[in-house]
């Protein structure tokens, strides 16, 4: 049974979907350099995995391994799509989450909902998470016990850093955008970006998700 906040973002899923059919989608071709044109539909990767949207209908699928579309990676995409400010440019400048502009209403809400569930479910499984942003094609970091970069979007990279804890200090982690992540999607689409890395994560290590992250996979 449906709750009403899964009603509530496929509502917004459907919203966007019709947005997105109303875009200039040369522009949004030209603009943003990772999509590509191949047939009826846009592609791009999303957490490494491959999705595309239809030309003519905006629905969104997974091309390469038929599963199941979440809402929070359709509303991801969407967001994206949406977002055509013609100036972004990755800065290579790392900062947390809430030194993003516009970012600082909403600091609790991902330091409760994302950074403590990481450090919670990777705690004693080091060589797990490691594994799985492998699986992911992370890039590892020299910072932390375990610190790896994944993709979001090929615009939009997150730098997961995990540091494992002891008898004294519990595990730690954090995640890490370029500054100029609010200039490619919003600020509250930035949290479902996290969460989306943070079940893409979970799924690929085979550890459960943490129960105070929102995110139903």
């Amino acid at each position: 049974m449906k709750t009403g906040g899964e009603n509530s973002y496929e509502e917004i899923c459907e919203r966007w979907r019709k947005e997105f059919l109303t875009l200039d989608q040369e522009e949004l071709l030209a603009r943003r350099l990772e999509l590509k044109r191949e047939g009826e539909r846009i592609t791009l990767r999303h957490y490494h995995r491959k999705f595309g949207v239809c030309r003519s209908s905006g629905e969104i699928e997974a091309l390469e391994d038929g599963g199941h579309v979440t809402c929070y990676e359709k509303m991801n995409i969407y967001a994206l799509l949406r977002a055509l400010s013609a100036g972004a440019r990755l800065q290579g400048e790392w900062v947390p989450f809430e030194k993003l502009r516009g970012t600082a209403p909403f600091y609790r809400s991902f330091q409760a909902n994302i950074v403590r569930p990481f450090a919670k479910m990777f705690q004693g499984r080091l060589s797990e998470l490691e594994r799985a942003c492998v699986g992911l094609e992370g890039k590892k970091l020299p910072w932390s016990d375990a610190g790896y970069e994944l993709k979001a979007f090929d615009c939009i990279p997150v730098r997961f850093l995990f540091w494992e804890g002891d008898d004294e200090f519990p595990a730690q982690g954090n995640l890490l955008f370029d500054v100029s992540a609010a200039d490619f999607i919003d600020e509250k689409s930035l949290i479902r970006v996290a969460l989306v890395g943070l079940g893409r994560i979970a799924k690929q290590a085979g550890v459960p998700m943490d129960a105070s992250a929102f995110l139903i996979f």
